[in-house]
């Protein structure tokens, strides 16, 4: 969600259906559907990798826990992309923690029987690959704006995001289909919540946003753009 411009990280690839029938078959037929409710966890931060979940419905948040106590909330993905990267098949731990965001269906595929699937079709290789990539331009782009943007900026980006990610339009402005709390948006731009509290009460006072319970409506989008412009 913390990107300069979504048109540099370009649409997340969905794996399943960038397969045909005969592929994706083979996927399914090493999957394991697995439902998770809300606040469980896929793995904690330190755990053996030792497999991927494709996520079927529902979202699934991946976050760092720093040696302070401190937690940074690194990405939230939805239907159509996979966690449990980047060492899809090694041996490694997982550094940092997924949890279900929401109620959510995933299917698991085991790391054995998902390399000798990628060794044994190039097309389920090329698939992979091209998650991995789209998840290391999500998170490289996200230390860039973490390394050069206050964190003014970053909320001001954050919300913009929103807007146009899960904005729906309605005749007072854009609302935001999804709910977050300060400590949520917080914890996304790598900032205090009363730091962002702050934040958001200037928007407000200026009706560029109404926020109440977690529920954001962006009032006047040219004028949040505005703000992101400087």
């Amino acid at each position: 969600m913390l990107v300069e411009s979504e048109a540099n990280i370009g649409r997340a690839p969905n794996i399943l259906e960038s397969l045909n029938a005969a592929d994706r078959d083979r996927v399914l037929a090493i999957g394991q559907r697995r439902v998770f409710k809300s606040g469980a966890p896929l793995w904690r931060q330190g755990d053996a990798h030792e497999g991927i979940y494709l996520i079927e419905k529902g979202r699934i948040r991946s976050f760092y826990n720093g040696p302070s106590g401190r937690e940074v909330t690194l990405a939230y993905w939805l239907p159509g992309n996979f966690v449990g990267g980047p060492d899809i098949f090694g041996d490694s731990v997982h550094m940092w923690s997924s949890s279900a965001d929401r109620p959510t269906t995933a299917l698991y595929l085991p790391k054995g029987p998902l390399r000798k699937l990628t060794v044994a079709s190039a097309a389920i290789a090329v698939c992979l690959l091209d998650a991995v990539a789209f998840k290391a331009k999500c998170y490289s782009a996200m230390a860039q704006m973490l390394g050069t943007r206050q964190v003014g900026e970053r909320v001001i980006r954050l919300l913009v995001f929103l807007g146009t990610t899960y904005g729906i339009e309605d005749e007072s402005g854009v609302m935001v289909s999804a709910s977050f709390t300060h400590a949520d948006l917080a914890s996304l731009v790598g900032a205090t919540r009363q730091r962002v509290q702050v934040e958001i009460a200037r928007l407000q006072e200026r009706r560029i946003i109404n926020y109440r319970r977690g529920l954001l409506q962006i009032l006047d989008m040219d004028a949040l753009h505005a703000e992101e412009q400087g």
